[in-house]
Protein backbone atom coordinates (compact mmCIF):
# COMPACT_ATOMS: atom_id res chain seq x y z
CA UNK A 1 0.00 0.00 0.00
CA UNK A 2 1.51 3.39 -0.66
CA UNK A 3 2.08 5.85 1.66
CA UNK A 4 0.57 8.90 1.30
CA UNK A 5 4.00 11.10 0.26
CA UNK A 6 4.06 8.57 -2.71
CA UNK A 7 0.26 9.01 -3.11
CA UNK A 8 0.96 12.87 -4.04
CA UNK A 9 4.22 12.05 -5.83
CA UNK A 10 2.59 10.20 -8.73
CA UNK A 11 0.06 12.84 -8.93
CA UNK A 12 2.97 15.12 -9.56
CA UNK A 13 2.47 16.79 -6.10
CA UNK A 14 5.56 17.56 -4.36
CA UNK A 15 6.12 19.65 -1.00
CA UNK A 16 8.16 19.39 1.50
CA UNK A 17 7.05 19.09 5.68
CA UNK A 18 8.18 23.31 6.01
CA UNK A 19 6.19 24.29 2.66
CA UNK A 20 3.79 22.36 3.87
CA UNK A 21 3.75 24.06 7.39
CA UNK A 22 4.35 27.36 5.68
CA UNK A 23 1.20 27.09 3.37
CA UNK A 24 -1.04 25.95 6.42
CA UNK A 25 0.20 29.44 8.83
CA UNK A 26 -0.43 31.45 5.59
CA UNK A 27 -4.23 29.82 5.48
CA UNK A 28 -4.43 29.83 9.59
CA UNK A 29 -4.64 26.25 9.80
CA UNK A 30 -4.06 24.41 12.46
CA UNK A 31 -3.33 20.29 12.23
CA UNK A 32 -6.07 18.11 14.47
CA UNK A 33 -3.54 16.34 16.92
CA UNK A 34 -4.23 12.94 18.70
CA UNK A 35 -7.12 13.07 20.75
CA UNK A 36 -5.60 12.90 24.78
CA UNK A 37 -7.72 10.58 26.60
CA UNK A 38 -8.39 11.10 30.72
CA UNK A 39 -9.82 8.89 33.27
CA UNK A 40 -12.24 9.81 34.86
CA UNK A 41 -13.28 6.66 36.98
CA UNK A 42 -11.36 5.33 39.83
CA UNK A 43 -12.62 2.09 41.15
CA UNK A 44 -9.63 0.80 42.71
CA UNK A 45 -10.57 2.19 46.05
CA UNK A 46 -11.42 0.90 49.84
CA UNK A 47 -15.37 2.91 49.64
CA UNK A 48 -18.01 -0.31 49.59
CA UNK A 49 -19.92 -0.34 46.21
CA UNK A 50 -23.61 -0.83 45.90
CA UNK A 51 -25.33 -3.81 43.92
CA UNK A 52 -27.25 -3.14 40.34
CA UNK A 53 -30.75 -2.21 40.57
CA UNK A 54 -30.66 -0.82 37.21
CA UNK A 55 -29.41 -3.27 35.29
CA UNK A 56 -29.81 -1.72 31.90
CA UNK A 57 -33.27 -1.05 32.33
CA UNK A 58 -33.04 2.07 30.90
CA UNK A 59 -37.04 2.56 29.88
CA UNK A 60 -38.26 4.83 32.80
CA UNK A 61 -42.07 4.88 33.48
CA UNK A 62 -42.24 7.59 35.29
CA UNK A 63 -39.76 11.00 35.66
CA UNK A 64 -37.89 11.14 39.41
CA UNK A 65 -37.55 7.75 39.80
CA UNK A 66 -34.19 6.39 37.86
CA UNK A 67 -31.59 9.33 38.20
CA UNK A 68 -28.28 8.18 36.59
CA UNK A 69 -24.65 10.39 37.43
CA UNK A 70 -21.78 10.79 35.58
CA UNK A 71 -18.35 13.10 35.16
CA UNK A 72 -16.33 13.68 32.16
CA UNK A 73 -13.82 15.99 30.98
CA UNK A 74 -13.09 18.85 28.58
CA UNK A 75 -9.76 19.62 27.24
CA UNK A 76 -9.01 23.31 27.03
CA UNK A 77 -6.13 25.03 26.56
CA UNK A 78 -5.49 26.52 30.45
CA UNK A 79 -6.26 22.24 31.19
CA UNK A 80 -8.78 20.03 31.69
CA UNK A 81 -12.45 21.19 32.40
CA UNK A 82 -14.69 18.82 34.27
CA UNK A 83 -18.26 18.19 34.45
CA UNK A 84 -20.54 16.25 36.48
CA UNK A 85 -23.85 15.51 35.25
CA UNK A 86 -27.10 14.12 36.73
CA UNK A 87 -29.67 12.63 34.22
CA UNK A 88 -33.64 11.75 34.76
CA UNK A 89 -33.78 8.35 33.23
CA UNK A 90 -37.07 9.06 32.32
CA UNK A 91 -37.10 11.83 29.72
CA UNK A 92 -33.03 11.83 29.32
CA UNK A 93 -32.74 15.21 30.65
CA UNK A 94 -30.22 17.09 32.38
CA UNK A 95 -31.51 17.83 36.05
CA UNK A 96 -28.35 18.75 37.66
CA UNK A 97 -24.64 19.67 36.92
CA UNK A 98 -21.44 21.24 38.03
CA UNK A 99 -18.05 22.32 36.62
CA UNK A 100 -14.91 22.58 37.55
CA UNK A 101 -11.27 22.46 37.55
CA UNK A 102 -10.50 19.43 39.60
CA UNK A 103 -12.10 15.80 39.80
CA UNK A 104 -13.00 15.93 43.13
CA UNK A 105 -16.23 14.26 45.38
CA UNK A 106 -16.71 18.14 45.67
CA UNK A 107 -18.37 18.10 41.88
CA UNK A 108 -20.99 15.48 41.61
CA UNK A 109 -21.79 16.22 44.77
CA UNK A 110 -22.73 19.83 43.80
CA UNK A 111 -24.56 18.42 40.80
CA UNK A 112 -26.88 15.92 43.21
CA UNK A 113 -28.25 19.02 45.13
CA UNK A 114 -29.15 20.85 41.66
CA UNK A 115 -31.05 18.03 41.30
CA UNK A 116 -32.53 17.67 44.45
CA UNK A 117 -33.61 21.50 44.46
CA UNK A 118 -34.59 21.83 41.27
CA UNK A 119 -37.17 18.20 41.27
CA UNK A 120 -37.70 17.48 44.79
CA UNK A 121 -37.79 14.06 44.24
CA UNK A 122 -40.03 11.74 46.76
CA UNK A 123 -37.80 9.37 48.90
CA UNK A 124 -37.11 5.89 46.95
CA UNK A 125 -35.39 7.49 44.25
CA UNK A 126 -32.72 5.05 42.39
CA UNK A 127 -29.38 6.73 41.69
CA UNK A 128 -27.63 5.11 39.24
CA UNK A 129 -23.72 5.75 38.77
CA UNK A 130 -20.04 4.08 38.06
CA UNK A 131 -18.32 3.10 40.91
CA UNK A 132 -16.31 6.12 40.48
CA UNK A 133 -14.27 6.86 43.97
CA UNK A 134 -16.44 10.35 43.67
CA UNK A 135 -19.75 8.40 44.16
CA UNK A 136 -18.38 5.50 46.51
CA UNK A 137 -17.11 7.97 48.96
CA UNK A 138 -18.46 8.22 52.27
CA UNK A 139 -19.82 12.00 51.76
CA UNK A 140 -21.44 11.23 48.37
CA UNK A 141 -23.56 8.21 49.77
CA UNK A 142 -24.21 10.23 53.22
CA UNK A 143 -25.96 13.08 51.02
CA UNK A 144 -27.76 10.03 49.20
CA UNK A 145 -28.88 8.21 52.31
CA UNK A 146 -29.86 12.11 53.27
CA UNK A 147 -32.38 12.31 50.57
CA UNK A 148 -33.52 9.02 50.57
CA UNK A 149 -32.14 7.98 47.58
CA UNK A 150 -31.47 4.12 46.95
CA UNK A 151 -27.73 4.10 45.21
CA UNK A 152 -26.93 1.52 42.18
CA UNK A 153 -23.71 1.16 40.78
CA UNK A 154 -22.43 -0.25 37.39
CA UNK A 155 -20.66 -3.37 37.49
CA UNK A 156 -16.95 -2.99 37.39
CA UNK A 157 -15.13 -1.67 34.32
CA UNK A 158 -18.68 -1.87 32.22
CA UNK A 159 -19.64 1.93 30.36
CA UNK A 160 -22.70 -0.04 29.12
CA UNK A 161 -24.33 -0.38 32.65
CA UNK A 162 -24.13 4.07 32.69
CA UNK A 163 -25.44 4.31 29.03
CA UNK A 164 -27.49 6.75 28.71
CA UNK A 165 -25.23 9.25 30.38
CA UNK A 166 -22.43 8.22 28.31
CA UNK A 167 -24.35 8.98 25.32
CA UNK A 168 -25.82 12.07 26.35
CA UNK A 169 -21.55 12.75 26.85
CA UNK A 170 -20.82 11.78 23.62
CA UNK A 171 -23.58 13.90 22.00
CA UNK A 172 -22.18 16.84 23.89
CA UNK A 173 -18.76 16.33 22.75
CA UNK A 174 -19.46 15.67 19.18
CA UNK A 175 -21.79 18.31 19.06
CA UNK A 176 -20.40 20.69 20.80
CA UNK A 177 -16.39 20.32 20.13
CA UNK A 178 -16.40 18.29 16.89
CA UNK A 179 -12.39 18.07 17.69
CA UNK A 180 -11.69 21.68 18.23
CA UNK A 181 -10.10 22.81 21.87
CA UNK A 182 -11.23 25.35 23.63
CA UNK A 183 -9.03 28.12 24.80
CA UNK A 184 -10.00 29.13 28.34
CA UNK A 185 -12.02 26.77 30.99
CA UNK A 186 -14.59 29.71 30.92
CA UNK A 187 -15.36 29.58 27.61
CA UNK A 188 -15.61 25.96 27.76
CA UNK A 189 -17.85 26.18 30.43
CA UNK A 190 -20.26 28.62 28.48
CA UNK A 191 -20.58 26.62 25.67
CA UNK A 192 -21.76 23.90 27.50
CA UNK A 193 -24.38 25.88 29.11
CA UNK A 194 -25.77 27.51 25.83
CA UNK A 195 -25.63 23.67 24.99
CA UNK A 196 -27.94 22.40 27.56
CA UNK A 197 -30.06 25.02 27.56
CA UNK A 198 -33.05 23.79 27.45
CA UNK A 199 -31.81 20.83 29.47
CA UNK A 200 -30.10 18.53 26.97
CA UNK A 201 -31.65 15.11 25.69
CA UNK A 202 -30.90 12.56 24.11
CA UNK A 203 -32.96 10.11 22.55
Amino acid sequence: MKSKLEHYRAKGIYASKRRVARLMRAAMLRAKGTKKYKKTTNSNHAFPVAQNLVNREFKVAEPNTVWGADLTYIPTREGWLYLSVVLDLHSRMVVGWAMGQRMTTDLPLAALNMAARRRSPTSGLVHHSDRGSQFASHAYQRQLWSLGMLCSMSNKGDCYDNAVVESFFATLKRELMDGRVFSTRQEAEQEILSFSRPPAKVG
